[in-house]
């Protein structure tokens, strides 16, 4: 994340790339849909109504974007952090129903074909449509996952992959389509099947960002590498003996630790005080605009294990 970024400049750069994004999948849903339509394609209908799906959930990034870039107040105590994480979730969801609705229209044309109804085969406009979508899209998640990973945004990144998940299907439906036209009409059924392979791959990144989204939202652990990081960081501060305790946990791109610190029974509550705000600026420093929360304890002569924290 780029630590020279305000709140507000962090909310003006999302935004703007959900913007383009918006923009982008605007014109190309409607002309994936008409060339679906008119070049008698299923599957460029299906990946078109993907398409529209990002309306929503650019929609989505925008509103959530902006309220997580506010910071604490009377209500909100810890910020506002987690609304980014929740619209994270909220875009997994919107592809795992466009996965399923998708699957759901292809399975029953597939039917349809095995009782012996005819369907129509596609035509060219409907195959340029998806090398056009393919080179759009690709595109489209190049620059937003660019941003995403300079704003440390999950949900910009979850949109990137949004993005992207639009470019795997116009892939599958370039081939479906491509087969069906060269093949012949018996080859026909390729476009109602390749529109259900579309769906997996919608389901497989709704649950790759969902997964860590929910995770979060229940308070899961910071990865184990983290964690060892904040030992070290701990453990380095003059004046702390040892400490315990440390729990982790993150609030949208903010790290939360809490924990114990053990320190001289001698010294006065200033000087304790004083380690505690070094190692406050300790872990900023490695985790910037974390927050920590630090209890002061007395050292008894507790073992010390190997990474600097104690017995609890």
């Amino acid at each position: 994340m780029n630590q020279h970024l305000t709140a507000e400049e962090r909310v003006d750069i999302a935004k703007r790339c959900t913007w383009t994004g918006f923009a982008v999948n605007g014109l190309l849903s409607v002309l994936k849909i008409l060339a679906g339509f008119i070049g008698h394609s299923g599957a460029m209908i299906a990946d078109g109504i993907h398409s529209a799906s990002d309306f929503i959930t650019d929609i989505i990034v925008v509103v959530f974007i902006g309220i997580s870039g506010k910071g604490a107040n009377k209500e909100y105590r810890y910020g506002h952090g987690k609304f980014e994480t929740f619209a994270t979730f909220l875009i997994s969801v919107a592809l795992m129903a466009v996965a399923i609705g998708i699957f759901i229209d292809g399975f029953h044309k597939v039917v349809h074909v095995i009782d012996g109804e005819a369907i129509a085969t596609p035509t060219m406009i409907a195959l340029v449509m998806a090398a056009v979508s393919i080179i759009a899209k690709e595109a489209l998640y190049q620059y937003t996952s660019r941003v995403g990973k300079q704003l440390d945004s999950a949900a910009v990144i979850a949109n990137a992959w949004h993005h992207r998940s639009d470019a795997y299907s116009s892939i599958a439906t370039l081939i479906g389509i491509g087969c069906a036209m060269a093949l012949g009409d018996r080859w026909v059924v390729l476009d109602p099947l390749v529109a259900m392979v579309v769906s997996g791959f919608i389901a497989f990144v709704a649950g790759k960002i969902g997964i860590p989204a929910v995770k979060d939202l229940l308070e899961v652990s910071l990865p184990d590498e983290v964690n060892a990081e904040a030992r070290k960081c701990i453990a380095a501060t003059e004046g702390v003996i040892t400490f315990h305790q440390l729990r982790s946990r993150r609030n949208g791109i903010v790290f939360v630790f809490d924990f114990h610190i053990k320190v001289d029974p001698r010294i006065t509550v200033t000087e304790a005080h004083h380690i505690s705000s070094n190692v406050e600026k300790n872990l900023d420093a490695h985790f910037p605009n974390c927050i920590a929360y630090i209890h002061i304890e007395p050292y008894r002569n507790e073992r010390i294990l190997d990474d600097g924290s104690c017995i609890d």
